[in-house]
């Protein structure tokens, strides 16, 4: 009776694990590359051995639950970090989960998500550039998201991080090859001043094709804890494609950026293409142009590399850039590195 009794209750516990059916999962990337840096204006040169050529370097948690009836609950805490020294996230003070800390509810509805994640900006940037995430060598992803600190007074032309805190986004079903994110950040700052910020993007992959774009009006920083007035505000959008044509996939697009408190505006032209060569190879090239339309500066940046894959998760890369600003001395940079998926 005893052992009966143990049998019922251990079918009643696998009973009940396989109708939640729950998943978590441990995932993330490990990317180091060894490399002589220098971008334009900077005063020398810097050989190192930094974290994330190809993409910044994260580890964290994913789960999810079926609650039946077509209804699923899902959760991510995932953390940014320098692989090259082991500390924590993308610079100093950055927040530990950084890259995600939200749960949200998903059905025949879309998804509904509540927490730290993405920008508007982030996603389109990356599925449409070749050099997808580099904040190291993607020439679109350093125009648009990493200032420099060197004199030179470049800023990013997006304001306000690729992901945003304290945030509401709705992900719209999938229609044909289409899909959609509508977002908004509460600016929780003193006072209840109403200061936040908006965003939506877009998705459409059709076979060879990929169309994608992004809009966001900001006024709050980004990750910052508490976050901060940005002193104005400040509207970006981009369109981006790209079409596989099999022997080569090439990359276009154009964007704008301007504050409310300025005359001048950021003009971004991208141009690219991933080339197969071999059978786990492939050639990324990239130029991108970015001009300040009230002083005429401008910034062109350009990528030529190599990335292989040894296997669906581990891939070498190589990587030649070529960084000009208008009245700056032109920096040139070179890396090779290794990128894990776990």
């Amino acid at each position: 009776m005893h052992n009966k009794l143990i049998a019922l209750g251990a079918a009643l516990l696998c009973a009940a694990a396989a109708h939640a059916q729950t998943a978590v999962q441990l995932t993330g990337i490990v990317d180091v590359y060894a490399g002589s840096m220098k971008m334009a204006g900077d005063a020398s040169r810097q050989s190192a051995v930094n974290s994330g050529g190809l993409t910044t370097s994260w580890f964290g948690m994913k789960g999810s639950e079926d609650l039946g009836g077509g209804l699923k609950a899902s959760f991510a805490l995932t953390s940014f970090m320098r692989a090259d020294t082991g500390a924590q996230g993308r610079f100093v003070n950055d927040p530990m989960f950084s890259r995600d800390a939200n749960v949200s509810l998903s059905g025949d509805f879309g998804t509904v998500l509540v927490g730290r994640w993405m920008a508007p900006n982030f996603l389109p940037s990356v599925v449409g550039n070749p050099l997808g995430d580099s904040f190291t060598f993607s020439p679109l992803i350093l125009h648009m998201n990493v200032p420099l600190f060197n004199g030179t007074g470049w800023a990013a032309t997006t304001p306000s991080d690729t992901g945003w805190s304290n945030q509401i986004a709705y992900t719209t079903p999938k229609f044909g090859g289409f899909q959609a994110n509508f977002q908004y950040q509460f600016g929780e700052l003193p006072g209840d001043n109403g200061k936040k910020n908006i965003g939506a993007n877009f998705f459409y992959f059709g076979g060879p094709l990929t169309l994608t774009g992004f809009y966001e009006r900001d006024q709050v920083s980004n990750p910052g804890i508490p976050n901060a007035y940005l002193g104005s505000t400040k509207k970006d959008w981009m369109l981006l494609g790209a079409y596989d044509f099999g022997m080569a996939k090439p990359f276009l697009s154009y964007g704008r950026s301007k504050a409310d408190n300025s005359a001048s505006a950021a003009k971004t032209l991208q141009l690219g293409a991933s080339i197969p060569a071999g059978p786990a190879g492939k050639v990324l090239v990239d130029w991108v142009r970015t001009e300040l339309s009230l002083t005429g500066v401008k910034r062109s940046t350009a990528t030529l590399g190599y990335d292989y894959h040894l296997s669906r998760r581990t891939d070498v890369y190589a990587m030649l850039m070529n960084d000009r600003i208008t009245s700056q001395s032109t920096g040139n940079s070179v890396g090779l590195g290794v990128r894990h998926r776990f």
